[in-house]
């Protein structure tokens, strides 16, 4: 008769499977440990863009003259096309772009997350979620450089924020936790599929159009709510708004927060389920 007490290899078996942290636990613990080193993605972000703008005396600023001079140029010309007064439409304008660029990088960057680090990953062990929030912070810091325009906007047009305004790093934040897992599933999928990248670059390049960036929802007359439940206009308006004292849209902070929760779900059931083939992906 078989003998019901396990055998030894059975036993340590069983026990090391006990003790075998889950996936999902492993993911949390990786996001964990890696933004509590923000001291390491902190610095390499800062050196990222040294990198890119070495040798250039104005660096980074160059986005920033870049930017103006493309808001110079669509500013008027749209306004008259609209026929919206240039005193509202280009701090409108101003603003949209701004927080566009920056959500359009986290999205087109995020493709390369891991495929850009590949030799790092291979090499040195640390959390992989230290190069999700590199990209973030360093895209942050992008913004902190062209965002320098839109109080020269402000004070050319006499606006004057009010006490709306205090919505803003709270919405920041929000769109910093949307850049995270965007990077993270992004980043994963165009390890695995290199057409990923591409793709999202055409998908962003279509999407600026269709988003009320640079056009009002109220173009769209009886369409308007289906403009204003795009959730990068919902993206964009949750700073926009406060920052020219203009009422929100409606459904933009629902809109934000039902993308965000669901983003973070799901890209975190990859993250955890997933994560360990990255290695051998990129």
């Amino acid at each position: 008769m078989a003998s019901a007490i396990p055998s030894q290899s059975e036993a340590y078996s069983s026990a090391d499977t006990a003790a075998r942290p889950s996936r999902a636990a492993q993911a949390a613990t990786d996001l964990a440990i890696g933004l509590g080193k923000s001291w390491l993605w902190g610095e390499i972000a800062k050196q990222d863009i040294r990198l890119r703008y070495r040798g250039s005396m104005l660096g980074p600023f160059w986005l920033t003259i870049s930017t103006a001079i493309m808001i110079g140029s669509m500013g008027f010309l749209y306004a008259k096309l609209f026929h919206s007064p240039a005193s509202s439409y280009l701090p409108f304008l101003t603003v949209g772009l701004v927080v566009w660029q920056f959500l359009a990088s986290l999205i087109t960057e995020g493709c390369g997350t891991f495929t850009a680090v590949s030799s790092v990953i291979q090499q040195v062990p640390m959390p992989y979620s230290v190069h999700v929030y590199r990209l973030v912070y360093r895209n942050l810091l992008v913004l902190a450089h062209n965002c320098l325009i839109v109080p020269i906007i402000l004070w050319v047009f006499h606006i004057s924020p009010d006490w709306r305004v205090l919505w803003i790093p709270p919405a920041l934040l929000v769109l910093c936790l949307n850049g995270v897992w965007i990077s993270i599933l992004f980043g994963m999928l165009a390890a695995r599929f290199r057409d990923v990248t591409p793709i999202v670059a055409s998908f962003v390049q279509v999407v600026f159009f269709v988003t009320p960036i640079f056009w009002r929802p109220d173009a769209l007359g009886g369409w308007k709510a289906l403009g204003e439940l795009n959730p990068l206009f919902a993206a964009i308006d949750v700073v926009r708004a406060p920052v020219l004292g203009i009422p929100l849209a409606p459904y933009s902070w629902l809109v934000l927060l039902v993308v965000t929760l669901l983003g973070c779900g799901v890209t975190f059931a990859v993250f955890a389920r997933l994560r360990y083939r990255i290695p051998f992906w990129v």
